[in-house]
């Protein structure tokens, strides 16, 4: 009897932060979570920064994380679909992971259908016009002569720079993590509800903003943030009727708050 069922969401993992020595740890973890959800597990979305830098040259990769890469190849392996969304730290995906593992990359916000339901999906940054900081840098993240100048740059140096910036950015993420700065100034949420003027969506599931949000927006959609990785354990489930927030083992992060 098949028991895999459920559809799993989960983002901002942050791989490598603040080094890959350190990050084993959360890695560790990690993989104890995609163990214990495997046996229900029907397909698994990773919503973006997976690894807190990612940059594929044309012969070379980020090196580590390759538990957690086995563990993926593992999933698909088995049959179990596995999407990733590029992220703001992460949006550098080739062609690595998709032929390697199987794995499949998203940019854009896809829409997908379970159990009657609709589900708009992305990691959640540089949509709409609220973020215009975010805007401003995806722009120039995803600029294609910008990119080929920075390969031409040795990777021991390239990933030197970006690693610094990454590390800088991300003390930032980590303070800011535990507020909600409310519903008139959420800016992800300000765009669901732009979606919903023209689009009806059951679930708007995103990451990015390392908070956990499971907030009713309209008498039939929702707006859930899946949280992070590196001051939470959260993830969403979907299993087939409805979707839940969830934490694996709370007793690492006693003051997780799911905000509502």
């Amino acid at each position: 009897m098949n028991t895999r069922k459920n559809i799993y969401f989960a983002s901002d993992f942050h791989l490598g932060y603040p080094d890959i020595q350190s990050g084993k740890e959360r890695e560790k973890l990690i993989i104890e979570w995609l163990d214990s959800i495997k046996p229900t597990c029907k397909e698994l979305y990773l919503l973006g920064d997976v690894f807190d830098f990612w940059y594929e040259y044309t012969w070379v990769v980020p090196k580590g994380h390759i538990r957690f890469l086995g563990k993926l190849a593992e999933f698909v392996d088995d049959g179990i679909p596995v999407y990733i969304f590029k992220g703001n730290h992460d949006q550098w995906y080739k062609s690595y992971l998709s032929s390697e593992i199987g794995v499949e990359i998203f940019e854009k916000p896809i829409i997908r259908e379970y159990g009657g339901k609709k589900f708009y999906i992305h990691h959640g940054h540089a949509l709409g016009t609220y973020d215009k900081g975010m805007n401003f840098l995806y722009a120039c993240f995803s600029n294609r002569i910008l990119q080929w100048l920075f390969s031409r740059i040795h990777p021991n140096t390239a990933f030197g720079i970006a690693h610094r910036w990454s590390s800088h950015n991300r003390k930032a993420k980590v303070y800011e993590s535990g507020t909600y700065f409310g519903d008139d100034k959420e800016w992800q949420l300000l765009y669901a509800k732009d979606i919903l003027q023209t689009e009806n969506i059951h679930y708007f599931i995103f990451g990015h903003r390392h908070i956990t949000v499971n907030k009713q927006i309209s008498e039939t959609s929702s707006y859930i943030n899946t949280g992070n990785w590196i001051t939470n354990t959260s993830y969403a489930v979907f299993d087939g009727t409805e979707l839940h927030l969830k934490i694996f083992k709370p007793e690492l992060f006693p003051n997780q708050k799911i905000f509502t």
